[in-house]
């Protein structure tokens, strides 16, 4: 049985990661810290209380991204056959507000790592978060031979993230390989980003909980995608003979005007009547247009997404309307019946998770 390790397990793409793991017949490995607080609810669906007996294949261990130490005492006990790093400060709104921190945890996280094994000697393949954020004001569409010109410290971080991996590929011949997603949503999506922030808003303007919805920016343009389908990427990247750089999205760019528009209009609402441009919300410096040509995927890994903008958009309106107790039209749902043959796991979970 293959043993994975994933840091930033209770993560959005921790958690739908940890599922398609769990069902690959992995033993699986999380990283967590220590709090005050439970900050579990992403998986607390799929972890089985060993002290009832049950089969147990999610492990959880505390650790943390910023301690060499404790990571390399969790490396040498699970002796992995995988690593995942998924774990960083990965908004890049905050990262103008806590740069220090950010390359902390999102560039020097990925070292202590690289150099955990590397000293532990253990033969583990190592997948690292990198993003779309890196290409910053690069014209699209962007690919692998894209040049990096990040406008955030988290971008910034990101790309040390990058060059970091690679250089303990080609210097230790470390299987390592980067991951290079555009951005990615999902119903787990934290309540922060700008996806999940707009479809939160419609179900509570939709129940008379919220008034108004403050943005910034609403022209910047994305390449939007579906959290799952962006987790079996990862894990085929770490599938190949040899370890490789990809760049995974839909082809697609979409503003979040365009955002507004699919998530109100599709419970018949006028987004203009309720959203409101605060400059709080807006960078220092801005990343306009970003756009994935992620053709040597398609071509090396045979990835391809399933779930596109506009089905994206209406599967996080129809869940957070659920959660808020409300009827939803019902699209999202039968989307994913369509192109997963069921509703999701964590659909009907959704509720009973986050309430």
């Amino acid at each position: 049985m293959k043993k994975a390790l994933i840091t930033g397990i209770t993560g959005q793409d921790g958690s739908y990661l940890a599922e398609l793991l769990l069902s690959q017949g992995y033993e699986v490995h999380g990283i967590i810290r220590r709090a005050s607080t439970f900050n579990t609810r992403r998986i607390d669906h799929i972890y089985r209380d060993p002290n009832n007996g049950e089969d147990v294949k999610l492990f959880l261990h505390y650790g943390d991204i910023t301690s060499s130490g404790s990571l390399l005492d969790v490396i040498y006990d699970v002796r992995p056959d995988e690593i995942y790093n998924l774990a960083a400060q990965s908004h890049v709104r905050v990262s103008f507000d806590m740069p220090e921190y950010t390359g902390d945890v999102t560039a020097l996280g990925t070292t202590r790592i690289l150099e955990a094994i590397r000293k532990s000697g253990i033969q583990a393949r190592f997948y690292q978060a990198s993003s779309s954020e890196m290409f910053g004001s690069a014209s699209p569409p962007q690919n692998e031979n894209t040049p990096l010109q990040p406008q955030s410290p988290y971008a910034a971080a990101k790309v040390y993230s990058y060059w970091i991996t690679r250089n303990y590929r080609e210097g230790y011949g470390i299987y390592a390989s980067n991951g290079i997603l555009f951005n990615h949503e999902s119903p787990r999506r934290g309540e922060t980003f700008v996806t999940r922030k707009i479809t939160r808003a419609v179900a509570s303007i939709m129940n008379g909980t919220q008034r108004y919805l403050y943005l910034g920016n609403l022209d910047a343009k994305r390449d939007w995608g579906y959290a799952p389908d962006y987790v079996a990427a990862m894990w085929k990247m770490l599938q190949l003979d040899e370890p490789d750089d990809f760049v995974i999205g839909t082809g697609e760019s979409h503003s979040v005007r365009e955002f507004l528009d699919e998530a109100f209009g599709y419970v018949n609402l006028d987004w203009n009547d309720y959203v409101r441009i605060n400059p709080r919300y807006f960078r220092p410096t801005e990343v306009d247009y970003l756009m994935a040509d992620a053709s040597k995927a398609r071509q090396v890994i045979g990835w391809e997404p399933r779930i596109y903008f506009k089905d994206l958009v209406r599967i996080m309106v129809d869940a957070d309307l659920e959660l808020a107790g409300l009827d939803s039209p019902g699209d999202g749902r039968k989307l994913l019946e369509k192109h997963h043959g069921k509703w999701h796991r964590w659909e009907s979970q959704v509720v009973s998770m986050e309430k």
